[in-house]
């Protein structure tokens, strides 16, 4: 994946529906919380290898499994075919930060540093509020 050229304001405006509906108002109050950090369009090719868009807040350098480093975002947000996916690369104790808010916050699904949510109303916004601050707090 890649930095696009595309501002993120273009993207979420171009965006329809309830999903489109619902990733701008989680951008409204993500974004905030990461006041002074980079907010970013990626898009590329994803890890399991379909073609994505990902609105990344804060930069931060990952190492990955063979030792390459790779530019990422310390947290995601994607629009996905039939949910919305909230990446958080931000580590504690040796785990995923999102993995201990999984619950709390509502999630339907979890990775080892994404939580999904079929539905926006699904989403604890005030649980949601507090695994924001928590990642940026660790990555500070």
């Amino acid at each position: 994946m890649h930095k696009s050229t595309t501002s993120v304001d273009e993207y979420l405006e171009g965006l329809g529906g309830t999903q489109g509906e619902a990733m701008r108002a989680l951008d409204l109050l993500i974004h905030p919380l990461m006041s002074g950090l980079s907010r970013t369009l990626w898009e590329g090719v994803f890890w399991g290898g379909t073609e994505q868009q990902i609105i990344g807040y804060g930069d931060l350098v990952q190492k990955r499994p063979r030792g390459i480093e790779v530019e990422w975002f310390l947290i995601g947000l994607a629009q996905q075919k039939n949910y919305l996916s909230l990446y958080v690369n931000a580590v504690e104790d040796g785990d995923y930060v999102g993995r201990r808010f999984a619950e709390s916050v509502g999630a339907s699904k979890v990775g080892a540093s994404s939580l999904s949510f079929k539905r926006f109303e699904d989403i604890n916004l005030e649980a949601l509020t507090d695994l924001i601050e928590t990642a940026r707090a660790l990555a500070d």
